[in-house]
């Protein structure tokens, strides 16, 4: 599907873990009167069994998402299982149901498959290695889809629950909130029960719940942070926040004058490299710091600059919010705003993240007091500014009337 897919170190401690605990434990009590070397076999297969059905999980979410649109920029397998790194989110209610649903569906899906599979197995009677990896395959993936069902971020219970009050309120902070609250009851009562389990002796199971719980709670918390910032940035585009006034370096100066003249005296920590009015790159902090101190005296601006066609670019019309999520995808902190080719502005996080607080702190809402009329059109629903190509309202999520 063309999507990178990445493995997180700690996957590897989980797997050792998970193996471990199947060979010593379960697959003893399950399957007594096997050899250890059996039993790590088994073991070994069922743990690569599991973390291939969480990428297989994974993998539907991302074809809705692609399917619908929205560019997945990679997935990646980790301590607690696998998450979809979307780009974008979603843009109406429905089709964040929908793709929330799909990951518990497929699970259930891969669950019916191995455990008709283990079944023919054990009809014909084929090694023992074979039923019990298809039996714990069935066994973990109910577990999975059931457990991703809990109403509770960042689970795809809870995002399903909150695009089911979405769609309803027809009001996403509401709905998130709403979300939120129930995760973190769920977190806390996932902790209290690893904490008695703890207690009665069963040590490793309480430790296994009580982290899972925690992150529910941080994965709650942190959606609705997100959800926070970009409805308080709808309606806004880079041309109301960025920089207007900004400082240009030419190409001929060295990096130390980069460093002594600019980068210690003036805020921004990147440049716009211009020669004779013509926008040439991008220089920046990294650029400079790249550059081993004892060359800074005689390397140029030029030869550390990261040339116009590979510098991060934004136009002055695409929204502020999808600007601050590239920035963060691309760990930058400062993007040249071009329109044809015409340099207008610089825009910075800071930029954006004091834009932020002082709409909050200002108590405005979404859409409101934008600086820079655009062309577009406003929500029949709740009146925020949208591009006239919408077909639904990133904030209260309705559907527009076509022209």
């Amino acid at each position: 599907m063309g999507i990178p897919v990445r493995i997180h170190y700690t996957l590897w401690l989980v797997f050792v873990l998970i193996a471990w605990t199947l060979a010593t434990g379960y697959m003893p009590h399950q399957y007594p009167g096997l050899s250890a070397a059996t039993y790590w076999t088994i073991s070994i297969a069922s743990a690569i069994v599991l973390f291939a059905s969480v990428l297989i999980h994974e993998l539907s979410h991302s074809y809705i998402a692609k399917k619908n649109g929205l560019p997945i920029g990679r997935i990646t397998l980790f301590f607690f299982g696998g998450v979809s790194e979307m780009t974008e989110e979603p843009k109406n209610a429905s089709l964040e149901v929908r793709m929330a649903a799909a990951g518990p569906l497929m699970s259930f899906v891969i669950a019916g498959a191995l455990a008709g599979s283990w079944w023919v197995t054990r009809l014909a009677g084929l090694p023992i290695v074979v039923t019990a990896i298809l039996g714990y395959g069935a066994l973990i993936n109910a577990i999975l889809g059931g457990f991703n069902l809990l109403p509770a971020f960042p689970l795809d219970g809870g995002r399903v629950l909150r695009g089911s009050l979405w769609q309803h309120s027809k009001n996403l902070v509401g709905a998130t909130r709403t979300a939120t609250r129930l995760s973190e009851v769920v977190s806390l009562i996932m902790m209290l029960a690893g904490f008695v389990a703890i207690i009665v002796g069963d040590f490793l199971d309480g430790i296994w719940i009580i982290l899972l719980g925690w992150f529910i709670k941080s994965g709650a918390e942190t959606s609705l942070r997100q959800t926070l910032l970009g409805e308080t940035l709808t309606g806004l585009r880079v041309g109301d926040v960025m920089t207007k006034q900004f400082l240009a370096v030419t190409p001929d100066i060295t990096v130390q004058q980069l460093v002594s003249d600019y980068l210690l005296v003036h805020p921004h920590g990147g440049y716009p490299v211009m020669k004779d009015g013509r926008l040439l790159g991008l220089v920046t902090l990294q650029s400079a710091r790249a550059i081993p101190q004892e060359l800074r005296v005689t390397q140029t601006v030029a030869q550390a600059m990261v040339p116009l066609e590979r510098a991060p670019t934004v136009q002055p019309t695409q929204p502020a919010w999808d600007a601050l999520q590239r920035m963060a995808r691309e760990r930058t902190e400062i993007m040249l705003v071009t329109d044809g080719g015409q340099l207008l502005g610089v825009v910075t996080r800071d930029d954006l993240m004091k834009s932020i607080r002082t709409r909050q702190e200002l108590g405005l809402q979404p859409g409101a007091q934008v600086q820079v009329p655009l062309a577009g059109k406003h929500c029949v629903q709740c009146g925020a500014q949208m591009r006239a190509e919408d077909r639904f309202c990133s904030y209260c999520g309705s559907q527009q009337p076509q022209a």
